[in-house]
């Protein structure tokens, strides 16, 4: 768990640390708030079932308040990240920047060598925010789904 404090004048201190399955309303919430695309998960049970695998689901708190969200979970074979959300009323303080680092930092601890992270293109400032973290596009790759 760490707790970060961003120097410049838009400062808050805030604690980044695993959610807790009680909590899956207020990420629901969250990811509500933030403008996150809908998906067929975000239900409290899906919620509920991930916090409780071995996914690391971190938030980031700021006055006992679930202000950011991130989902990082190891396959076996890569990291991958998911669900980065922080409410409009915290953005642009290190939060996002500071839930990459912990997520990276939990992924090689579990043996990742290769990290990627699910961005919806249709948003520029998240296509810009995973670039100014220092990632970057994979050419050539197209993602498939199916909802079973």
């Amino acid at each position: 768990m760490d707790l970060s404090d961003n120097a410049n004048a838009h400062s808050t201190p805030f604690l980044i640390r695993a959610c807790r399955p009680e909590e899956a309303e207020a990420l629901l919430a969250l990811w509500q708030a933030a403008g996150t695309s809908p998906s067929v998960t975000d239900t409290i049970t899906d919620i509920r079932g991930v916090i409780e695998s071995s996914a690391s689901v971190l938030v980031a708190e700021v006055d006992q308040r679930i202000v950011g969200s991130l989902i990082a979970a190891f396959d076996g074979w890569r990291g991958n990240m998911y669900r980065i959300a922080v409410h409009p009323d915290y953005r642009r303080r290190g939060i996002g920047r500071a839930l990459v680092k912990e997520g990276e930092k939990r992924l090689v601890g579990q043996g990742a060598k290769r990290i990627t992270a699910l961005v919806e293109d249709k948003y520029p400032w998240a296509v810009a925010f995973w670039s100014s973290v220092g990632y970057e596009i994979e050419p050539g790759i197209i993602r498939f789904f199916r909802n079973p």
